[in-house]
């Protein structure tokens, strides 16, 4: 005869399938940022490794000439490309149920499936909370991600993907401190957009989202609630309502105020952030255990790998003094 550990198990067991498909799709939703990701298939799968290693294409080819006729060509070995490194980083998850609550829930079939419910449903606002802290961390914790306070610092420097940027110039990311304190009112926050905007374009390159803190945003959309630009159906199904700002889309997700001390506006380009996560946990659960010491049932849901960036310097952040 099942115990009733063995009934929850094998319900658990019978739907686990799907719950990390669920969950990442779930935290995927939860956060503005990440949905873009998803969107742009820039949330990958890796294989394995010691590392995520990205490949940077970080300076011009020092062999381009102009000649005439016999000139000797330069045929010298020109060094164009270097890689970042990012450490695997890892979270888990338990769904439990003690030997009580299960014992409880045992008197019809409906009953233990509310309680599987109830298990999946935590499960689910829990990592979707919790990675959208990660994400916007400067990975202060231990084994935290690095997030966009880590790729793109107030100061443009640091050492992001195992590459110092005060000794190469190349990797520091865009920064613009707007004057003063509070003093973004009226059209000020706007004409330092568009100076911050001008610092990130290169050709086709340039910000296709921008995510702000309350006060940057209410400004914002005071100044262009007159024009209706309200965009992007995808994020607008997704449930984030966006401004249109030149080619970019403005979302305020309140989630960007973790790990700060004043108003933020993080100018982004995604076609160089990448989620970069391994295939063998991407919220991905485990066999179910029971505990030699306890008398419930435990279900591990492991998720391993971080925020990549190959491009700092098209990434930038604009803030209030403070």
């Amino acid at each position: 005869m099942a115990t009733p550990s063995q009934i929850f198990t094998e319900m658990v067991t019978t739907t686990q399938r799907h719950w990390g498909e669920e969950l990442a799709d779930n935290v995927s939703e939860h956060n503005a940022f990440l949905n873009r990701l998803k969107n742009k298939n820039m949330i990958m799968n890796v294989s394995g490794g010691y590392e995520i290693a990205l490949p940077l294409d970080y300076a011009e080819n020092s062999t381009y000439q102009r000649y005439s006729g016999y000139d000797e060509l330069n045929t010298n070995a020109s060094d164009v490309l270097t890689s970042a490194k990012y450490e695997f980083q890892q979270a888990a998850l338990h769904v439990t149920a003690n030997g009580r609550e299960i014992r409880m829930n045992m008197g019809t079939k409906e009953r233990m499936i509310d309680l599987v419910k109830a298990r999946k449903k935590n499960a689910m606002r829990t990592s979707a909370n919790n990675m959208s802290i990660d994400i916007y961390s400067d990975g202060a914790l231990d084994n935290q991600i690095g997030g966009l306070a880590h790729i793109i610092q107030n100061n443009g420097l640091g050492t992001v993907g195992g590459i110092n940027s005060s000794t190469f110039s190349f990797w520091r990311n865009q920064f613009r401190e707007i004057p003063g304190t509070d003093a973004f009112a009226g059209t000020v926050l706007k004409d330092n957009m568009n100076i911050l905007w001008l610092a990130l374009n290169r050709g086709k390159d340039k910000p296709d989202l921008i995510l702000a803190t309350h006060d940057f945003y209410s400004s914002y959309e005071s100044n262009e609630q007159q024009l209706q630009r309200y965009m992007d159906g995808k994020m607008a199904d997704a449930g984030f309502i966006t401004i249109k700002y030149k080619t970019a889309d403005v979302v305020f997700d309140d989630n960007s105020n973790f790990t700060t001390t004043g108003e933020k506006m993080y100018f982004v380009n995604t076609d160089y952030l990448y989620l970069k996560q391994h295939r063998e946990a991407q919220w991905t659960p485990d066999d179910p255990k029971m505990p030699t010491n306890q008398d419930a049932v435990v279900v591990p849901i492991y998720w391993m790998g971080n925020l990549c960036c190959s491009n700092r310097d098209l990434q930038g952040v604009l803030i209030d003094a403070a």
